[in-house]
């Protein structure tokens, strides 16, 4: 079912802008600091390795590293050695469209976004983003430092789309065109979409892909005693509900997994994020 609610998202004004993009590094930063740098690192790092170099096979060497093509050669077994991969490559993908309106859901995934994108930089990764609605609006390719992870936020928080409408299979079909390097996903979005899981399935198989949902719980329930007209936030749809004599409520996607992290507006979500990232480092 779309989502409900009332029209309209939260402006910012010029002149506070700056103040807001300020705040969120603040505390984005905090939170980095204090609580997600190691277990970003344990949870994340080291799961890549690339090859380094070749060197002679001593005693003890794992022999599914040999390298049967060089030890043919030059006649002595030699071994691959590998080193941890020294930068990885996270993306953010996300969801702009109408349904994110709602309540202070816009500015929850903006601080998500700011998160994410500081605990890798602080980690030298590169972080990249791509802003889509039924459509990819905005592509912004990775890079690291502090001025790069700043404009991805100012682009979030000032984003105008041009649509209203949903569609997480479209943002996930051009990425997959456009990043062919193994990269930490992070969707955030409410995941008021449909027909995705296809595509979800296919990322997942090259890239690390975790979906944040967003969720405010006012969109959630309906209280008894009335008959309420709701606007639709991606098509514009009214859409009346009789609650007299009964609480509603609102059909919700179950979304299950290891890899899904559900964040209430109304909650603080840095514990969600601390116990995924532990159990990725336990992993």
């Amino acid at each position: 079912m779309a989502e409900t609610g009332i029209k309209g998202a939260t402006e910012v004004k010029p002149g506070e802008l700056n103040k807001k993009i300020r705040r969120i590094e603040i505390t984005s930063r905090k939170l980095v600091e204090e609580s997600f740098t190691g277990d970003y690192r344990s949870g994340f790092r080291g799961k890549g390795m690339e090859f380094d170099s070749i060197r002679q096979y001593y005693p003890g060497d794992d022999v599914r590293n040999i390298d049967w093509n060089v030890s043919a050669r030059q006649n002595k077994v030699f071994v691959k050695q590998f080193c941890e991969e020294r930068e990885m490559n996270l993306f953010l993908l996300i969801d702009m469209s109408g349904s994110n309106n709602f309540g202070n859901k816009k500015d929850i995934i903006a601080e998500l976004g700011a998160m994410l994108a500081f605990t890798a930089c602080m980690n030298n990764d590169k972080v990249g983003a791509v802003l889509f609605t039924k459509k990819v609006e905005k592509f912004i390719p990775s890079k690291n430092g502090r001025e790069h992870v700043l404009a991805i936020i100012e682009n979030i928080l000032e984003f105008e789309p041009e649509s209203s409408e949903t569609s997480i299979s479209e943002a996930l079909k051009f990425f997959g065109l456009i990043e062919k390097k193994k990269s930490i996903v992070f969707i955030i979005s409410d995941f008021l979409d449909q027909g995705y899981e296809k595509d979800l399935k296919i990322i997942s198989k090259r890239h690390d892909l975790i979906l944040v949902r967003v969720i405010d719980r006012a969109e959630q329930y309906i209280p008894h005693g009335a008959v309420f007209a709701f606007e639709d936030l991606e098509t514009g749809e009214i859409v009346e509900l009789n609650s007299i004599g009964r609480e509603l409520r609102l059909e919700e996607q179950e979304m299950k997994g290891r890899n899904v992290i559900t964040v209430y507006t109304d909650e603080d979500y840095i514990d969600p994020f601390r116990q995924f990232f532990r159990r990725r480092a336990r992993r």
